[in-house]
């Protein structure tokens, strides 16, 4: 795969790009401060940075579920900086697909319904046959009837992502993925989201703290002090952790 440097791709080729994004809270915390950057589509992600940097909040701002201060936030082709509910909320659901940390299933659910559920909300027709073929890729085609609760949480976390799949999102934001897991199960959702995007198209664009994580991951973006600080394309784990390791100092 030739991965574009993100200045070389055209706005009109990237699902989602903040346009000179600030965000400050209330007490005068400045999270970001003139970010600009694009995510190319059918690309793989990684947002990186010290604690505090500002990885979650950009991650947000770029998904419509946090409001920046100034500056714009295109996605999907559309300015959702400046939309009001119920707007914003129909634009994510059409556009976007969430894996989060502590996976956000609903437990009353059985994993069938969980995968099908943004659908529902969306007012749209579910797909049954590619929630299947999702399901069989993610390893869990024959616990469909399974509810949460009787799932692990390596298990919880592939039907988070074949939830994410199921729409056909333009973009799937993850924010620490894999920070629940253990090493082993990690690596297979690191796995599972690589080939979504190789096999299936999709673009993800996954916050994280670890490197070996973020050595998956076509293009590594760094973030300190609400700062864009750099990006490293074709990452390797040792490369990660040597910029992390500078932006600590």
């Amino acid at each position: 795969m030739t991965i574009l440097r993100e200045s070389a791709v055209a706005p009109a080729q990237q699902v989602a790009r903040l346009a000179d994004v600030t965000k400050t809270y209330p007490g005068g915390v400045h999270a970001l401060r003139g970010v600009s950057v694009g995510f190319p589509r059918g690309t793989f992600t990684a947002v990186m940075g010290p604690s505090g940097s500002g990885k979650s909040t950009l991650l947000h701002c770029a998904a419509g579920l946090d409001r920046p201060t100034s500056g714009r936030v295109v996605l999907a082709g559309e300015d959702v900086s400046t939309l009001r509910e119920p707007r914003l909320t129909m634009v994510r659901r059409a556009h976007v697909g969430f894996v989060f940390q502590a996976f956000n299933l609903v437990d009353a659910l059985t994993v069938w319904d969980n995968v099908l559920l943004p659908q529902h909300l969306a007012g749209v027709r579910p797909d049954h046959a590619y929630a299947r073929e999702l399901l069989d890729r993610v390893g869990l085609g024959g616990r469909a009837t399974s509810r949460p609760g009787q799932l692990s949480g390596g298990q919880k976390q592939r039907v988070a992502l074949a939830r994410a799949l199921a729409s056909r999102p333009d973009v799937i934001f993850g924010d620490e993925p894999t920070g629940a897991l253990d090493l082993a199960t990690g690596r297979e959702v690191l796995g599972l989201l690589r080939r979504s995007v190789d096999e299936l198209g999709a673009t993800v664009v996954m916050v994280t703290h670890d490197a070996a994580a973020a050595a998956r991951a076509d293009r590594v973006v760094l973030l300190a002090d609400g700062l864009l600080a750099g990006e490293l394309h074709a990452p390797t784990a040792d490369q990660v952790a040597a910029r992390m390791t500078e932006l600590t100092r």
